[in-house]
């Protein structure tokens, strides 16, 4: 019994435990044409607060929807268009339960057939519930998300530049939570 509890403690911890140092996707805008590049610098988030585990980021979003097959094509353009890369996170939408989800069989026994949003910076693309971001959102309304930013000025960019191909694009201000949600 002893054993099964130490056992069980070691794993949480280990679930539970997060990386000091990231991979950090900073976006460069050159004058020359409308492009987005991407340079991975490592970045160490040692330097945040550890007592308050919720962050300040900035949220862009190219376009809303109830319907996740309508982002879905424009997510897929974005990417064309752009060269920006597109992480699932290995989610899809399941049309039974009418929610955009991990696998039932996902590695991740807790949110297995459950929705597990984005919550680190990344300048990837994906479809994400928007009430996750903004409270004052529908719980169904899907965002089309361009990239979680730790910087306005950075953020800033990529809204001036995907503003000239999509004029629905916003900026959100968004607290996300960064702790262990097992």
């Amino acid at each position: 019994m002893k054993t099964a509890l130490i056992l069980i403690s070691i794993f949480c911890f280990f679930a539970c435990h997060t990386e000091t140092t990231h991979k950090k996707n900073i976006i460069l805008l050159p004058n020359h044409n409308d492009t987005i590049i991407r340079l991975q610098t490592p970045i160490v988030t040692e330097n945040k607060p550890q007592e308050d585990k919720y962050y300040t980021y900035f949220v862009i979003v190219a376009d809303t929807s109830l319907n996740y097959f309508t982002l879905h094509k424009k997510m897929f353009e974005l990417h064309r268009n752009f060269n920006i890369p597109i992480d699932t996170m290995g989610r899809y939408f399941n049309k039974d339960k009418n929610v955009i989800a991990l696998p039932d069989n996902s590695e991740d026994e807790m949110y297995a057939g459950e929705y597990l949003p984005r919550r680190f910076p990344s300048s990837d693309l994906s479809l994400e519930y928007l009430k996750f971001y903004q409270s004052q959102a529908d719980n169904k309304t899907i965002a089309l998300v361009t990239g979680i930013y730790e910087s306005e000025k950075e953020a800033d960019s990529v809204l001036a530049v995907l503003y000239k191909v999509e004029k629905k694009v916003f900026k959100i201000k968004a607290k996300i939570y960064e702790d262990c949600v097992h």
